[in-house]
């Protein structure tokens, strides 16, 4: 009975499990994400074998994923769980936004790695032949990419800031007008004044009227020191006061010492300076020191000297023809000399030495110096120990007879060719003629050039003298007969551009005047008194010393060692 009771409950059941609604039903709760946990817990709970049989038995969910630990969302996106549920719906979008972020970013790489692939600079090997493509230079390569947003250029100060206007009047002769130039160039740059360009004055020897431009290039002086002062043409067209600039007391500075330091000017000059806003200063030789200015200021003043005063082109070609004719007047190339010769008609009066002459010679001379020099003059009667004193001292101009005998007890020979730099002879050519006699071969400007090429020359004595000075300056060796601005300025300038490795002598006047003197002394121990003697006289640099002439000698300031 048993037995039939178990069987009849069993195909009840068997009945009951293959009906319709039994299959809906046990389908729903299969499909539920908690179905497994559901009939774990229907059949017990704690049955594991029950449950790992469960979930090998569902074919929903293959028991790998779950040994992952997947999190349900991916589960869903991997067909785990029905995607009509919440948690499939968003695990959708997630994968939508992911693909379009993945799509996105390929498009963007793709677009580089082209770039890289089509790169300009990538070239070929053909053997040993290198193929490169053609590129286009990027302006970056020559200009700065950032120059347009900072633009800077040399300080200049304007107008309205310069403390006022100063105008000089270079006297004298062209050498002494040049130096007159570089030190009113000085002072405007001690005082921060703008400087009007200088007026060559006339003067009583030279008695020539030169302007500024017709012997140096304004240009070339205006630019290369723009950066250093302020230089203009012309006196500025709202001062209206023109003509008092050297007539009213109001507007010159006058009584300033000679060889003034620059506190001087700071002190009593610019005060004037800033209140009449534009002022002349006269007289102006010699009015600044060496010793008492900064060396900035004596390293300007070389630069003016030497490289801002340029002369006209046309200046500075004839005197290149003129030594070149010189270097080539034997048929083959030859060295020469350059004879400065002091002793024109002014410079002897002036002296007021005493020199070997017919008496009628002596009686002209004196009257020229009383009627040049009258205050000096007097009446005449102190000059002849006057002139014993200067010439012991060796403070009178060579006669050229004396230095021809130097030049031939120094060793150079009848065929020296000798450049003569110099204006008319006193004497004329009486006066020469031992000089002439024992070297032969003197020339002048005149003589070398025709009259045609010295007609545009002739307009201004200061033209000639600049022809004279740069002959002797490109000189294979230089010689003078007095001191003089000419003389100090060739002398530095051969110093200065490195023209001191050849001959450049100054004679030592007073010991020529105790051997031309000495009626005993025989012609070799003459000569080897002026040989020893001018050993150390022949235009090395020099150390400079207290109230040294920086023209003559620009070591200290100007000048360093070559390395």
């Amino acid at each position: 009975m048993a037995e039939l009771r178990h069987s009849t409950v069993a195909a009840a059941a068997a009945r009951s499990s293959n009906s319709p609604a039994k299959r809906d039903s046990d389908a729903s709760v299969a499909s539920s994400p908690f179905a497994s946990t559901s009939s774990a817990r229907g059949r017990g709970g704690g049955d594991d074998d029950d449950g790992k049989d469960a979930h090998r038995s569902s074919p929903l969910l293959p028991h790998h994923h779950k040994r992952l630990g997947l999190p349900s969302s991916l589960r869903s996106l991997l067909a785990l769980e029905d995607p009509r549920s919440p948690s499939a719906s968003s695990s959708y979008r997630i994968l939508l936004a992911l693909l379009a972020f993945l799509l996105l970013a390929a498009a963007f790489s793709a677009t580089s790695v082209w770039s890289r692939l089509n790169a300009p600079y990538l070239c070929q090997k053909d053997g040993i032949t290198l193929h490169c493509p053609e590129t286009k230079e990027a302006p970056s390569l020559w200009e700065n990419p950032r120059a347009a947003t900072t633009s800077w250029k040399p300080y200049v100060p304007p107008e309205n800031e310069t403390s006022g206007y100063i105008f000089i009047h270079a006297e004298g002769g062209l050498n002494q007008q040049r130096i007159a130039i570089c030190n009113a160039v000085a002072i405007a740059k001690i005082m921060k004044a703008t400087l009007i360009l200088p007026v060559l004055k006339q003067d009583q020897i030279w008695k020539d009227q030169t302007k500024f431009e017709d012997i140096f290039d304004v240009d070339h002086f205006i630019n290369y020191l723009k950066d250093d002062v302020r230089i203009v043409r012309d006196i500025p067209d709202w001062f209206t006061e023109k003509d008092e600039l050297f007539t009213s007391i109001k507007r010159t500075v006058k009584n300033i010492p000679k060889y003034a330091s620059a506190q001087f000017y700071i002190d009593n000059v610019l005060p004037r300076i800033k209140e009449k806003k534009i002022m002349s200063i006269k007289p102006f030789v010699d009015r600044l020191g060496y010793d008492n200015v900064p060396m900035e200021i004596n390293r300007l003043r070389c630069r003016v000297n030497y490289h801002a005063l340029k002369f006209l082109p046309d200046i500075e070609e004839m005197a290149d023809k003129l030594a070149a004719r010189m270097r080539n007047r034997t048929g083959s190339v030859n060295p020469y000399m350059a004879l400065h010769l002091r002793f024109e008609k002014g410079m002897v009066g002036l002296s007021f030495c005493d020199f070997a002459g017919t008496r009628e010679e002596k009686e002209m001379m004196a009257a020229y110096r009383q009627k040049e020099w009258p205050r000096r003059y007097k009446n005449g009667s102190h000059l002849w120990p006057l002139a014993l004193q200067k010439r012991k001292e060796g403070r009178c101009p060579l006669e050229p007879g004396e230095i021809a005998i130097i030049l031939r007890a120094l060793g150079y020979t009848r065929g020296t060719q000798i450049y003569v730099a110099s204006g008319q002879v006193y004497g004329g050519k009486n006066r020469m003629a031992p000089l002439r006699n024992m070297f032969p071969n003197l020339v002048t400007k005149e003589e070398l050039a025709s009259a045609a090429e010295m007609a545009p020359f002739r307009k201004h004595v200061t033209s000639l003298a600049a022809l004279d000075f740069l002959v002797c300056l490109r000189s294979d060796a230089f010689v003078m007969t007095h001191g003089g601005n000419f003389a100090k300025l060739i002398m530095g300038a051969r110093r200065y551009g490195g023209r001191h490795r050849l001959k450049s002598i100054k004679p030592d006047k007073g010991l020529m005047s105790k051997s031309l003197g000495d009626p005993h002394m025989g012609w070799a121990a003459f000569s080897d008194d002026v040989v020893i003697t001018h050993q150390t006289r022949a235009g090395l640099p020099e150390p400079t010393f207290p109230n040294y002439d920086l023209w003559e000698n620009p070591l200290t300031p100007c000048m360093c060692p070559t390395a």
